[in-house]
């Protein structure tokens, strides 16, 4: 059974695997859930109950997220490859 989530909801989830990578050093907002759809990186699944605010699934969020890791990374200043297990 997928997972629908609400671009918040998104970025919460996404977020946190952030914050594990990154030893907290990158966050990311609802505003970058709504990029990484304009991007093309994430797929609307759906709609909510409200018929505006666009659902995502969790398992294209983890998908976004990765894929657009690399970047976020070098944006804060963290070399590739180094994560919060080897981050002073």
């Amino acid at each position: 059974m997928d997972t629908w989530l609400t671009a918040t909801e998104a970025a919460q989830h996404a977020d946190r695997a952030r914050q594990t990578i990154t030893a907290g050093a990158a966050h990311i907002k609802p505003a970058t859930i709504r990029q990484w759809r304009s991007r093309g990186h994430l797929a609307p699944a759906g709609l909510a109950e409200d018929g505006r605010s666009h659902l995502y699934r969790l398992a294209d969020v983890a998908r976004a997220e990765v894929a657009t890791r690399a970047r976020a990374l070098r944006l804060v200043g963290i070399p590739q490859g180094l994560t919060a297990s080897t981050h002073p």
